[in-house]
């Protein structure tokens, strides 16, 4: 549970309301001035220039990705968030700029973090350690994570939330909303509003350490005597709102199995995807954060190691029902079954295109090749990723297509995405084909 990326240059979290409306003030007018400036350059050179060119520059693209790393919080979460699309909402200009803000690791200076701490657990906390490394282990959108090791010996992963961050949540929202509707940067006529709505919700949620908690430990009974994983320990005694202390787990990247036998990063693949599956088909809740450092191999025992369950959805039994029923359409080719399940799901409305429905339909039944053929599917050989993200992209940049899949949807989409990911990294081999036959 140690990170093993630089972690970058430490900087003051904007705490106030205030201040962070300034922030986002400052990205939106030097955008603005970027506009103004590039635009008259090209009009002297006798061009005229489209404003989505202009906003999409990559000093722009700069500004925006700079500027919300340096708030975090929110703004910089719904940016990770949006950055999950996959060509059918986003231009691919604005989908990369969003994806560089996936690695931000911008951490606390050390005076913040001594008054988060000294709030949580009163001056003089000190004294209930034996060590408590102020450098961080890890930093993200809300907290950044610190080991520790107590006065019985007791070692410890103290993931402490950056200050202002649950406050914020809603004005930072509106905000960005405002910010993203700055002309040129979405299609005109695109409605995000229900995509924020449910970034409200789950931010309030990831912003909860315990609500947290419990899905650490809810998670931890559900694989517990599962060899393959291993969930860590939740130590109530220095945890709060703020605050979530956990066991620390001596492990490594799931990155550095890239050198370990072909078998062995198969098994890995292999359990990973499997757990999907059971999140989505038997549990009725997911971890919908498939950021590689969220999974780890335990140095010890060998298993994996799950971390952070900040972003954990439920999912109702109607949903799994429809999802049940559009694998068993794909699997066995029912192209009727697959669009009926497609629409029912929220792929597309009955107002979307005829055209367009059938090309997303197509995307779909591509997607489903792996799981249809009976030999493992080699995921460092295929070229399935690549065929699809063209696909979506050239749909995409036909910009009459407005629909936005439900957020439940779009979390499943990040999840599944994250872990092909992942399987590719790794070359692994899997036959999906078996793994997805007992859930049919």
């Amino acid at each position: 549970m140690t990170n093993d990326r630089p972690l970058r240059q430490a900087s003051a979290v904007p705490s106030s309301r205030v201040a962070r409306l300034l922030e986002l003030g400052g990205i939106a007018t030097g955008m603005a001035g970027g506009v103004v400036a590039g635009g008259i350059r090209q009009m002297a050179e006798g061009k005229r220039p489209a404003l989505a060119d202009l906003l999409l520059t990559p000093a722009n693209a700069g500004r925006l990705t700079e500027g919300l790393s340096r708030m975090r919080g929110a703004a910089l979460k719904v940016g990770q968030m949006l950055s999950m699309d996959t060509g059918l909402v986003l231009s691919p200009e604005l989908t990369a700029i969003l994806t560089a803000l996936r690695d931000d690791a911008r951490h606390m200076p050390h005076a913040q973090l001594q008054k988060v701490l000294n709030g949580a657990w009163g001056k003089g906390w000190q004294s209930r350690f034996r060590r408590f490394d102020p450098r961080p282990i890890a930093a993200a959108s809300i907290g950044q994570v610190h080991r520790a090791e107590t006065l019985d010996g007791e070692h410890l992963a103290i993931k402490v939330q950056y200050p202002g961050v649950r406050e914020s949540i809603d004005s930072d929202l509106d905000n960005v909303a405002t910010l993203l509707r700055m002309p040129g940067l979405l299609p005109r006529g695109l409605d995000i509003t229900p995509l924020l709505s449910e970034a409200r919700q789950q931010l309030h949620d990831e912003a909860d350490y315990c609500r947290e908690a419990g899905h650490l430990q809810h998670f931890g009974m559900l694989l517990a005597g599962a060899d393959a994983f291993r969930v860590p320990t939740y130590n109530k005694e220095f945890s709060s709102p703020s605050v979530l202390a956990m066991g620390f787990v001596e492990s490594r990247p799931l990155e550095s199995l890239v050198h370990a036998t072909q078998a062995k990063r198969d098994e890995v693949a292999r359990a990973l995807i499997d757990l999907v599956l059971r999140e989505l088909f038997d549990f009725g809740t997911m971890q919908t954060d498939p950021n590689l450092a969220n999974y780890r191999m335990d140095r010890v025992a060998g298993a994996i190691v799950l971390l952070d369950f900040g972003a954990v959805r439920s999912i109702p039994g109607d949903l799994q029902a429809a999802f049940r029923r559009l694998l068993n359409a794909g699997l066995e080719g029912q192209g009727e079954e697959i669009h009926r399940a497609m629409l029912e799901i929220g792929y597309f409305s009955p107002k979307t295109t005829r055209r367009h429905q059938d090309l997303i339909q197509e995307m779909f039944v591509m997607a489903m090749e792996p799981l249809r053929q009976a030999e493992p599917f080699d995921f460092g050989s295929s070229d399935l990723l690549e065929r699809l993200r063209n696909k979506g992209l050239a749909i995409g940049n036909e910009r009459d297509l407005l629909h936005v899949p439900p957020a439940s949807t779009l979390f499943l989409h990040r999840k599944i995405g994250g872990m092909y990911l992942m399987a590719a990294k790794l070359k692994a081999r899997v036959p999906l084909r078996d793994l997805v036959e007992p859930y049919r």
